[in-house]
């Protein structure tokens, strides 16, 4: 019974972690080095990510500086950053690569509020089928005599009650995202 609060806590965790990671690479109008997560550089003849073959700094804002730690590795990574979905045009002077974050206009903003929503809704439903999970195992147990209806009854309002507080969560999360986003 505990282990099946236990298992469903721990997923509810790993989707508010996921959402998280998402939101992470979402641009908005700030400089960030989670911007470049996903992106992945062709160095000796495989794909690594950039945070491994460069140094990804910000000195300010609007203003990224990518050092890599193999200088024959620059035009690679310059164009990996080309061809990613990020819309960035970096300039490199030999040494370091720059990049300087354009404002995002306010369809821009708008859409990205959209993608944020969607990403959120996701996590919320994936929350709620993780209660529906521990629902149904826990009817089983109580089917299988491994445990009382009052017990069944209580652990299901516990779930119930931690799902809302992952729920609750969840769009803590994305008020706050909005804001960063809409933020001028």
């Amino acid at each position: 019974m505990q282990t099946v609060i236990t298992t469903s806590e721990d997923r509810m965790k790993k989707s508010i972690a996921n959402l998280k990671e998402s939101f992470a690479g979402l641009r908005t109008g700030r400089a960030s080095a989670a911007l470049f997560d996903k992106i992945r550089v062709d160095c000796y003849g495989e794909k690594a990510p950039l945070n491994q073959v460069a140094n990804i700094s910000i000195p300010e804002a609007r203003i990224i500086i990518i050092q890599p730690f193999d200088k024959g590795l620059i035009n690679e990574i310059e164009k990996s950053i080309r061809s990613s979905d990020l819309s960035f045009n970096p300039s490199n002077d030999g040494k370091v690569i720059r990049i300087t974050v354009p404002p995002l206009t306010e369809e821009r903003r708008k859409e990205l509020v959209k993608q944020a929503k969607n990403l959120a809704e996701q996590a919320r439903v994936a929350v709620r089928n993780i209660r529906r999970d521990g629902n149904e195992a826990l009817k089983k147990l109580q089917k299988n005599t491994e445990i009382t209806e009052d017990e069944e009854k209580k652990t299901t309002n516990n779930l119930q009650k931690r799902t809302e507080e992952y729920v609750a969560e969840i769009n803590k999360i994305l008020s706050e995202k909005e804001k960063e986003i809409m933020e001028v």
